[in-house]
């Protein structure tokens, strides 16, 4: 599989499974409609977790596809969410649509788990040295 293959994979992942997750917790009633903002910090910090983990496990994905440098790949991955993160941040900026401090952690976690996908993925496939 092509670098690039690989990068879109898992930013394809990553954003079905936040999109998906965010719709179905609209369904069952946890998370207000999407019109309306999420003020509540224990639901806001829900998000930010479900959407961490699925973020390491898109990267790890991409790591996982990637046709060399496995790490590097999850980290390019990683660079891109956190632009999108920023531009997200600026994009939204003043408007009440929940907690200040999310857009803030979701730009400033982006590497991080990016960073944890690879070393995901070197813990389950790179051979141990005997």
């Amino acid at each position: 599989m092509s670098s690039v293959l690989a990068v879109v994979a898992g930013f394809v992942a990553i954003v079905a499974t936040h999109l998906g997750t965010d719709e179905l917790m609209r369904v069952l009633g946890i998370f207000p409609p999407s019109n309306e903002p999420m003020n509540d910090q224990g639901l806001t910090l829900l998000a930010f977790s479900y959407r961490s983990m699925f973020s390491v496990l898109g990267c790890y994905l991409t790591a996982r596809l990637a046709p060399r440098a496995p790490m590097m790949h999850a980290l390019i991955l990683g660079g891109i969410g956190t632009a999108l993160s920023i531009a997200g941040l600026v994009a939204t900026a003043g408007m009440n649509l929940g907690p200040s401090w999310y857009p803030i952690a979701l730009a400033l976690s982006a590497l991080p788990c990016a960073w944890a996908g690879g070393l995901l993925y070197r813990s389950l496939h790179d051979p141990k040295p005997s």
